[in-house]
C-alpha cells in the first residue's frame, strides 16, 4: 500500500467539514460551535479560495446565528421570541447542510455573505 496522502477537494475540505458537523452538534451543546467558529478564523487565511468561502459562510452563520438568537431569547417574553428561535434552529440547519452539499462537490459558496439559507 502506497504511503500517499490523499489530495484535491475532499482531503482540503476536511477542515470546513468538522466545522459543518461542529455547528450541528451544536445545536444539542452550544459551546461546540464556538470551537467551530475560532477553527474557521484559524484555517480561512491558508485555505485556497473556493475554501476559503466555506470558512466565510461559516463564520458569519455563527454570528448571524447568534445576533438571531439574542433577539429571540430577548422577546421570548413577547412570545415571538420562540418562532424567532425556531426559524433559527432551522436556518441554522439548513445552512449547515447546504454547505456541506456544496463542500462534497468540491465548489465554493456561491454566496458566503448571504444573510439568509445561503
Amino acid at each position: 500500500m502506497s504511503d500517499a496522502r490523499l489530495s484535491g477537494p475532499a482531503e482540503e475540505g476536511k477542515t470546513a467539514n468538522i466545522i459543518y458537523i461542529l455547528y450541528l452538534v451544536a445545536v444539542i451543546f452550544g459551546l461546540t460551535a464556538i470551537i467551530g467558529v475560532v477553527m474557521a478564523y484559524i484555517n480561512k487565511g491558508e485555505a485556497p479560495a473556493w475554501l476559503q468561502s466555506h470558512y466565510q459562510f461559516q463564520i458569519r452563520t455563527f454570528w448571524i446565528g447568534l445576533l438571531f438568537s439574542v433577539v429571540g431569547v430577548a422577546s421570548s417574553v413577547i412570545l415571538v421570541g420562540w418562532l424567532v428561535l425556531l426559524f433559527t434552529l432551522i436556518w441554522w440547519i439548513v445552512r449547515c447542510v447546504k454547505g456541506m452539499k456544496m463542500l462534497s462537490h468540491g465548489v465554493e459558496h456561491p454566496d458566503p455573505t448571504s444573510w439568509m439559507f445561503g
